[in-house]
Formats: structure tokens, sequence, C-alpha cells
């Protein structure tokens, strides 16, 4: 976050120093040199923009789950049966049932993916770069959202971290999913992470009623 506010300041303040220079101190013929820097800032400083409210998602994921490191995590390219949405996926442990058949998340938001995309590969891809995933950094509830990151050089602390979420549990259009095994507290907390859309469990019927 830190590091997203420096680039989210200092990239404005690039382009605003290099125009001022430009204009106060250079002749118009000085212009097609400060072309591309002058474009350059102003590329990053818009994707600096789009990427705040996906760090600020983060920061809020993190605020309510720990970290877990798993190793041997399957991941693929392909569609996969149980996602909400096509594309690049990972599959995590079930909260509910964490020995069990695991739940995956994809990358509906393919900004800043194409790292992930290339060492999640396929049989042509180096074993070198897939090494890179694992283990892998995860925090959050695979039922609902999270963050997953890779190991520093060390092996010490999670880098180059990514936002996942369900679309059922995050956007408007959505179809809804029911999580039979979510109890109240996994909803608040996922709700309190950033959650927006989340369906409660069925309450039970009194006995000697139908449901």
């Amino acid at each position: 976050m830190a590091a997203h506010v420096i680039g989210l300041v200092g990239w404005p303040a690039a382009w605003i120093g290099l125009l001022y220079v430009l204009v106060v101190f250079l002749s118009p013929g000085f212009a097609f040199l400060f072309a591309l820097p002058l474009c350059y800032a102003m590329y990053r400083t818009v994707l600096q923009l789009r990427s705040l409210p996906t760090a600020l998602r983060t920061l809020r994921v993190l605020q309510h789950y720990p970290w877990q490191l798993l190793t041997h995590t399957p991941r693929g390219l392909d569609e996969h049966p149980d996602a909400e949405d096509g594309g690049i996926w990972i599959e995590f442990p079930d909260p509910a049932r964490p020995e069990g058949k695991r739940i995956p998340l994809t990358f509906v938001k393919h900004h800043r993916s194409y790292w992930w995309l290339r060492h999640i590969g396929g049989p042509r891809t180096k074993p070198e770069l897939k090494a890179r995933l694992d283990p892998l950094w995860f925090a959050g509830d695979p039922r609902f959202l999270g963050v997953v990151a890779v190991s520093d050089r060390r092996g010490a602390a999670p880098r180059r971290l990514h936002f996942l979420y369900r679309p059922s549990a995050f956007e408007q259009r959505a179809v809804r999913r029911h999580w039979e095994d979510a109890t109240p507290h996994d909803l608040e907390r996922a709700r309190r992470a950033g959650a927006r859309f989340l369906v409660p469990a069925p309450a039970a019927a009194p006995a000697g009623q139908e449901p």
C-alpha cells in the first residue's frame, strides 16, 4: 500500500514537473524529447488510479483474514466446472472442510495478471517458472473472496499480491450462490472484508414440521 501511494503521488508529480521544465525553461523545439516521458507518466498515473480500488480491497481482506501457506495448489488456465467465471483459476481449501474438495477462485479482473498467466502456463511452461507458485500465500475465504501471493526470494514474506473474488459475492448482476456450510460468523467476516452480496443459510424448520 505504501508503494502504491508513492506511485499515486509520484507519477502525477513527475508529469507536472516535466511539463513545467518544458514550458518554463525550454523552447517548443524540445517538445519531441518530452513527448514520450510525458505520455509514460500519464499512462502510469492512470494505472495507479485504476488499481487503487483493488489495493484498498486487498488491504481490507488482509485486515480480517490471516495468511495461509499452501503447497501443491491445483491451478490451471482452462474452464473450471465449479468456477463462476472463465479464465485463470486456483483451488483453495474449503474452510468448512479443509481436507475435502477444494474451491476455485478465478482472476475475474485480468489487470496485472499476466505474471500469473505466464507462471501457471501449460505443458510447455518451464518447471522453474511453475516452481515460483509453490508454495502459495492465501488470505481469505474462497467461498467469497481472498488475496493470493507468492513468496519473496527469501521465502519469508508474500509478494505479487492479487485480489480474487467470486462474482456471486461481489457483483450485483451475478447469480447468487448459497453455501450450506457457511455460518453467520463466516458471512459477517466476509462482509467486513468487502463481500457485498451474501446468501444466509436457511433457517432450520421446527421439529415435526416440513422445512
